[in-house]
């Protein structure tokens, strides 16, 4: 038997048993005092809890508050605690916190074990909400593999936690960390996860979507709903249990829910994601050209469009975004087909190895195998080597094998098209489509893109003699005109489809006769009407040549819908806008635009000209707006159809709405075979037709059916031809005089 430890010698052994607890305790402190100042690894200062960085989208937003897409390296959107759905607050505190709302960061009830997990070198999802928040914002390592690093690591959490629960409420920590989560397929944060897996916002998550998101978090490729969809349901499924448990959940709420499949909506984050993915990257360098010109930081560094959050609000209205895209995609299919019909029996690329040659060198297949050194002996061995190919079609992408040489070629013979609308009283950009397929074809055809414009062209000569005095209802022969060209031999237009005899300006343009509009170029001279297309914001270069009254010259959809916006808006040009403020992720305003409004003919004449365009639709070459697709609204337009059927185009102007349309292949030697398949009439206003109509049964919209406004003083031109009478010869000499003659 052993003695029993006499008084003395138990004293003993609970003075150095109480010494050692306090010792330890001692050291404890210290240790958590040197992790405090840092001595175990930097702890945020704290400014920095203060302000916590993280890699946040910056995000495009329509006119009515939509999304538009994002740029990013991680798809972040930040939102509000109120802007998050109860029902995800709930599943998130009964999965990964219960005693959240009342402890003070760490959670001691549970730190043994996690500690006894960390030892281990086991994965423990212990941590309190506020510890994962200490780690999404301070460790871009993430969770230390090594378990003596892990147990610093934690310490480190300790620390971080507390201060963070002592500058934040809780509802701002629960929103901090819901905001900085990474829920998997690129979706980053309570928001984007609501949009990417079920297309929907984070405040009107269900229960059942709720518990999804959350359950992901256990591991985002074990319970992710794309890749695991029964292990993610189960998960869910065990995540609302506990919410029944906690009493967030009833049971006969629990039996209804478990039920249910998961139903996504996914939708992959990607940059090109959302709509308007050409106006989009327009935005961003026009945002980045902003804030460079006008030395606009963040504290002295510049803005990351990818990493800062900003707010980009521009004028483009949502729902005339999609309206706009449907119809290019609706009547494109069709087009495509005629064009391809049009060719049957016939080789479009004979004569034409030069253009074929050009495509090859402008392919990033070519580019890429300069990059790596490859001769052009091996380039063409490669051009016409058979390999899998990602191949756009209007049925969606075709994964064929083809020779690259071949891609070259169907690309060749795909049509492109852009379209741009606008609100002419202020400007605002309200659609645009920069090309048929983002992921295929970057390069944008509203603004950065140039073509021929054709008979688009005409109404700048038309407007001219407009406000030199001249009727739309004076008649004038349509005979070929001879026009001398200084420098240059003399210029006689050709035509096709002449009518013969006298015929009045109105007819000459709702027929696009180019005799009438070179008669007008004669008589007001092409430096004048150079002049005008300037002062209509044509910034493309524009000769003064006779042959710009047929629309020789290149422009862009841009230039050209705000010219024609002159006419809709009373003279006065105003320059299209698309961005009207930048903001911070704070909300503090960085840039404000101010329209630059010019006036580029008086008001008379650009009234006389929406009258002479309306006759176009109602008795011209534009009459399947209203003949064929129904459109009977006040609306005025010209077609244009350049050399070849190359370039087809449709220009549109109503009160509210200014828009042009435009087709043709990437390279103008390919075409279509005929003027009835290629003319503008065609092959673009039918786009603009699918587009109105959309536009038109949205009464929210509010786009007036109305007239344009006559001037308020009244007309000095007659428009009416019933009451027109010829002018005198002293008239025709006052008119000359003016004209210069």
């Amino acid at each position: 038997m052993t003695k029993p430890l006499s008084p003395e010698l138990t004293k003993k052994y609970n003075r150095r048993i109480w010494k050692l607890l306090f010792g330890g305790l001692i050291l404890f402190a210290l240790f958590i005092v040197c992790i405090g100042f840092g001595l175990f690894g930097e702890i945020p200062s704290f400014r920095a809890i203060e302000n916590p960085k993280s890699n946040e989208a910056t995000e495009v937003i329509s006119e009515d508050g939509k999304v538009l897409g994002t740029y990013f390296v991680k798809n972040r959107s930040n939102v509000g605690y109120a802007q998050i759905s109860p029902n995800v607050i709930n599943a998130l505190i009964a999965t990964e916190d219960i005693r959240f709302k009342s402890h003070s960061g760490i959670d001691f009830k549970r730190t043994f074990t996690i500690f006894a997990y960390a030892m281990m070198g086991k994965k423990q999802g212990g941590s309190t909400i506020t510890q994962q928040l200490a780690l999404n914002l301070f460790s871009e390592e993430g969770r230390q593999k090594n378990y003596l690093k892990r147990i610093i690591q934690k310490f480190q959490e300790w620390v971080i936690a507390v201060k963070l629960e002592r500058n934040y409420t809780k509802e701002e920590i629960i929103t901090m960390y819901l905001n900085t989560v990474d829920f998997g397929n690129q979706a980053y944060g309570i928001k984007s996860a609501a949009r990417v897996y079920f297309n929907t916002t984070a405040d009107k998550l269900t229960v059942p979507q709720a518990a999804t998101l959350v359950g992901i978090l256990r591991g985002i490729t074990r319970y992710s709903p794309t890749r695991n969809p029964e292990r993610s349901m189960g998960r869910r499924n065990t995540i609302m249990a506990l919410m029944v448990k906690e009493n967030f959940l009833s049971q006969q709420e629990f039996d209804l829910f478990k039920e249910k499949p998961l139903n996504l909506h996914f939708n992959a984050a990607t940059s090109n994601d959302g709509i308007a993915p050409y106006f989009r990257a327009i935005v961003k360098s026009e945002v980045k050209k902003i804030l460079e010109e006008r030395s606009i930081t963040k504290n002295g560094v510049p803005y990351d469009l990818d990493r800062d959050g900003l707010k980009i609000i521009t004028t483009v209205n949502y729902d005339m975004q999609v309206y706009a895209e449907e119809a290019q995609k609706e009547y494109m299919k069709i087009l495509q087909k005629q064009f391809s019909n049009s060719w049957k029996g016939r080789n479009p690329f004979k004569g034409m190895e030069m253009q074929i040659q050009q495509g090859i060198k402008r392919s990033d297949r070519y580019k890429s195998l300069i990059l790596e050194g490859k001769s052009e002996e091996e380039i063409t061995a490669d051009f016409n080597t058979p390999t899998n190919l990602s191949i756009f079609s209007w049925k969606g992408n075709i994964d064929t094998l083809m020779k690259p040489i071949d891609s070259v070629k169907y690309y060749k013979l795909l049509l492109r098209n852009a379209m741009m609308a606008m609100d002419p009283k202020t400007g605002y950009i309200k659609a645009w489509v920069g090309g048929i397929n983002y992921e295929h074809f970057k390069y944008d055809q509203v603004k950065m893109g140039t073509r021929q414009v054709g008979s688009t062209a005409k109404p700048f000569t038309y407007a001219v003699a407009i406000e030199n005095g001249y009727s739309p209802c004076q008649p004038v022969p349509n005979v070929p005109v001879t026009i001398k060209n200084p420098g240059s031999e003399d210029w006689t237009p050709r035509s096709s489809g002449t009518i013969p005899g006298p015929i009045t300006l109105q007819k000459g343009l709702a027929y696009s006769q180019n005799y009438i509009a070179a008669y007008l170029m004669n008589e007001v001279g092409p430096t004048a009407v150079v002049n005008e297309i300037k002062k209509m914001g044509i910034t493309s270069d524009v000769p003064a040549v006779p042959s710009i009254c047929l629309g020789s010259f290149d422009a862009s959809i841009y230039d050209m819908v705000g010219a024609y916006g002159v006419f809709a808006n009373k003279g006065a040009w105003i320059q299209p806008t698309y961005i009207t403020r930048i903001e911070d992720k704070n909300g503090v305003v960085l840039y404000d635009s101010k329209p630059l409004v010019k006036l580029a003919m008086n008001e008379e004449a650009a009234y006389v000209m929406t009258r002479m365009l309306r006759g176009v639709i109602t008795g011209g070459t534009g009459w399947r707006l209203s003949g064929k697709y129904g459109i009977k609204t006040p609306i005025g337009g010209k077609t244009g159809t350049t050399q070849n059927n190359s370039d087809g185009w449709f220009m549109a102007i109503s009160p509210d709405i200014v828009a042009g349309i435009w087709t043709g292949c990437e390279d103008r030697a390919f075409h279509f075979t005929s003027t009835r398949d290629g003319e503008g009439a065609n092959s673009a206003l039918p786009i603009f037709a699918g587009f109105m109509k959309r536009v038109y049964a949205n009464p929210k919209l509010k786009v007036s059916k109305a007239d344009f406004e006559p001037p308020k003083d009244g007309l000095n031109i007659v428009v009416d031809c019933d009451q027109y009478a010829p002018p005198s010869e002293q008239e025709q000499t006052e008119l000359d005089k003016k004209l210069g003659f």
